[in-house]
């Protein structure tokens, strides 16, 4: 197959460019793909990757909801990407705050991998699920949004902060003095790495009940807003589904004004409606920290654009707060500010 044409036919036109990503080898794994995709595509030109430490790597011992600013994974790459060193920046699009730099957009994103949160069991024990935990068993996570969900689905379990990149979260859980019984990660690094095997328990709606991040298991691409080439680049390789949905879900976090740290999960699936339409359905829940209050939507619309993304996102998110998710999101920040 031909190349695509791209916008511009200048024979002087830019065939060298340069992608910026995290150090994580699941980073540069990801970055591999968007690289290899684009050279599919266009064979005659030349991607290069730049790699670097960012503001999440650099301290792992503090958990995420300690930390003042959203753009932990983000802010030094973009600073390269505005200065014209990087052509376009591949991030985990759940680590992407949903209020971007105003140079700075989105381009379509590549089909997206295993949505689900799962369970990840010591090595040596026998449990299978997070229901077969004892009361008291410790479960290993930093992310506000599990710790609240395991509170009000599995109150008798107790939660430890663990950070790190995938493999040092495993050697935490599984060295011998490890206080974890389990901890709890995104399926799609451990399959992106090859880890599938240390899945003990897939976690959705309808199994163990817990709702994932918004934009989990997909790739945000960020780039300048005003590189057209780049845009019709990304478009060549984008997955329509993928990009609606993923726009939806953090429209509907940065209606909510809760950021990274917001205690919300979501659920997206495309169905058929009964006039023989598709779908997007979306399940939400937004939970108080301790599990004790929690407000949960699903709702259906038609979704065939970045606007109608955008859209459907507020229609969820104001569904939420007529549920409370209001209300528990004002208590959250209120606490914070108090201590």
């Amino acid at each position: 197959m031909a190349s695509p044409a791209p916008p511009s036919a200048d024979p002087a036109a830019q065939k060298v460019f340069t992608i910026g990503t995290r150090q994580s080898k699941l980073a540069l794994y990801q970055t591999d793909q968007v690289a290899a995709a684009l050279k599919e595509r266009f064979p005659d030109y030349t991607f290069n990757i730049h790699s670097r430490e960012t503001a999440g790597d650099k301290n792992t011992n503090i958990a995420f909801r300690e930390f003042t600013t959203k753009n932990l994974w983000t802010e030094e790459l973009e600073e390269l990407l505005n200065a014209g060193q990087v052509d376009l920046i591949v991030h985990s699009l759940k680590d992407v705050p949903t209020v971007l730099p105003s140079s700075c957009t989105l381009g379509p994103m590549m089909e997206r991998e295993d949505t689900r949160d799962v369970l990840v069991i010591k090595q040596g024990l026998s449990y299978k699920s997070l229901a077969e935990l004892p009361a008291g068993s410790i479960v290993g996570t930093s992310s506000i949004r599990r710790t609240a969900q395991l509170a009000l689905k599995y109150p008798h379990l107790k939660v430890l902060d663990v950070r790190g990149n995938i493999g040092t979260r495993l050697a935490k859980l599984d060295a011998e003095e490890s206080p974890y019984t389990g901890i709890i990660l995104a399926a799609a690094g451990l399959l992106r790495l090859d880890l599938g095997d240390r899945i003990c328990q897939y976690l959705d709606s309808k199994n163990g009940g817990m709702l994932y991040a918004v934009g989990q298991g997909a790739l945000g691409v960020e780039i300048r807003k005003d590189d057209k080439l780049m845009q019709h680049m990304l478009s060549s390789i984008g997955h329509d589904q993928t990009t609606f949905s993923c726009l939806a879900e953090r429209s509907l976090l940065r209606t909510l004004e809760g950021g990274c740290s917001a205690p919300l999960g979501v659920e997206s699936e495309w169905v058929q409606g009964t006039d023989g339409s598709t779908k997007l359905r979306m399940r939400s829940i937004v939970v108080s920290v301790d599990g004790s209050e929690s407000a949960e939507v699903e709702v259906d619309g038609v979704v065939d654009s970045p606007k109608s993304a955008e859209e459907f996102g507020i229609t969820v998110a104001n569904a939420l707060v007529v549920k409370g998710a209001g209300k528990i999101l004002e208590d959250i920040q209120r606490n914070k500010k108090a201590q």
